[in-house]
């Protein structure tokens, strides 16, 4: 009997070895799917008879030259797959079909795999939770009344119900990160640019996004390398890109130097979350690493927050339609000047002059290099990736929702902020499981790294798995 929650490192070995055919490991994953997708309703679009057409033709073995050979997986609905739907889960694109691939779904299937469906998003990738009117409201397989995270909730729902080998989704605001933390798995934030993101976009967007990424999330952090070995690379208008081996030698842990940044008064994490942190970087104390509970980049959290607030707004605004924007325009008319009210940081950085932003986008490069300096002296910080583990479902007036710290009201958008650290700096973020709390919810941890230093953060998150931090199906799936 097939185990859909193998990684995909072990599937690929048992495929190589003949263990089980490709059509094999589609039909148990595909099982899963119709034993228990009605209760996560994360898979909102399929082609089952072109996938099974393609993994009965998949005879070649997993190869240095085919590394994915007849592994099924999906991607978040976002991306372009020919012939499928690309809706961000807004309706006026109901009836968008892609007629070609985004560049990642090209190099996942020119490297063997077989993407036979995709998987649920909020509207427009714009929240925490993933729900819209198009495919309805996708849940945590932890906790069928919690949110699976968002934007790539459905990508990470899918892999922990055991749905897919592996999964694609895209981070702008913890979009990868924060449904990796809520679901249990992996999820790898990559260094802006590494990976080309056309193809991820609505039409007639093709310009690389700024902030946004896209990049894998498994259940094993060895998938994760696999997938970024895959993914990484300029797109055909760029020369090349740095993909640092730095790392290789952080097999021996006692090599390393950590920081930790386990709380903070911007955004005040729970007891449990805090714990979690430190019980990571507890782990890497006892492997003889170098730990340092107070260092941080020579930064102000709250300065930083706020330049990623206002370019994050600022992209974020540029696909709305005209009417939409107009509407932020007299609202940000209406902003006293020099105010600092929370309430008008939106309509004021969505409608952004380009001086501006371009003032913000220098303020940016300042935070760039106070950590280029910081990870000279570190190699790895830990840091939360949201305040809580899952939340409840919410579907109220998005700016309206709170969010229960501790018993503590704090405003939902806050939880943004400890995503926002790395992505307005373009770090490198892995995204590691720590298994759940008392509530029976998952809790993940954050590796961050330098620039370009992807392959250190990834093989931190594989020595650490062997220490025990890894994936466990939750209860009910298996």
């Amino acid at each position: 009997m097939i185990d859909v929650f193998a990684t995909a490192t072990q599937h690929l070995a048992h495929l190589a070895k003949g263990d089980y055919s490709s059509a094999e490991l589609l039909e148990a994953h595909l099982a899963q799917v119709d034993a228990h997708g009605g209760k996560i309703n994360s898979l909102v679009w399929q082609d089952r008879d072109r996938a099974r057409k393609l993994a009965a033709g998949s005879t070649a073995k997993p190869s240095a030259a085919l590394p994915m050979a007849g592994l099924s997986m999906t991607v978040k609905e976002s991306f372009n797959v020919s012939g499928a739907p690309t809706t961000w889960g807004i309706p006026a694109f109901r009836n968008n079909i892609a007629s070609s691939n985004a560049v990642v779904v090209e190099r996942v299937q020119a490297a063997g795999a077989i993407v036979y469906g995709k998987t649920n998003v909020p509207i427009n990738l714009a929240d925490f939770q993933s729900y819209n009117d198009i495919y309805g409201q996708t849940n945590n397989p932890w906790d069928t009344s919690r949110s699976p995270g968002g934007s790539s909730g459905g990508s990470a729902a899918s892999l922990a119900a055991g749905f897919a080998a592996m999964e694609i989704g895209s981070d702008i605001g913890g979009s990868i990160r924060t449904p990796a933390h809520f679901n249990g798995v992996f999820g790898h934030k990559p260094t802006w640019g590494l990976i080309p993101a056309r193809g991820h976009a609505l039409p007639p967007a093709i310009a690389e996004p700024d902030i946004a990424v896209v990049g894998p999330l498994a259940r094993s952090a060895f998938d994760l390398e696999l997938m970024m070995d895959v993914l990484a690379g300029p797109d055909a208008l760029d020369k090349g890109v740095r993909y640092e081996l730095k790392g290789l030698p952080y097999r021996d842990l006692g090599r390393l130097r950590v920081a930790v940044w386990a709380n903070d008064e911007v955004c005040p994490v729970t007891r449990e979350t805090q714990a979690r942190v430190l019980k990571v970087a507890d782990a890497l104390a006892q492997a003889g690493a170098l730990v340092n509970y107070e260092a941080r980049p020579k930064i102000s959290a709250q300065h930083s927050h706020d330049v990623y607030s206002a370019l994050l707004w600022s992209i974020m605004a540029s696909g709305l339609a005209d009417s939409e924007y107009a509407d932020l325009q007299m609202a940000a008319a209406q902003i006293p000047a020099g105010s600092n009210d929370p309430a008008g940081q939106l309509p004021k950085f969505s409608t952004l002059t380009h001086r501006d932003w371009l003032r913000y986008n220098n303020q940016r490069d300042y935070l760039r290099w106070a950590w280029h300096e910081f990870f000279q002296s570190y190699d790895i910080l830990l840091a939360p990736q949201t305040p809580t583990p899952a939340f409840p479902h919410d579907h109220s007036e998005q700016m309206a929702r709170s969010l229960n710290v501790d018993g503590v009201s704090r405003p939902y958008m806050e939880q943004i902020f400890w995503a926002g650290l790395t992505g307005i700096s373009r770090l490198p973020s892995t995204v590691i499981p720590t298994g759940p709390d008392s509530e029976g919810l998952p809790i993940g941890v954050q590796i961050i790294g330098d620039t370009w230093d992807d392959r250190l953060t990834i093989h931190v998150a594989q020595e650490l798995e062997r220490q025990g931090f890894r994936f466990t199906p939750p209860a009910g799936f298996v």
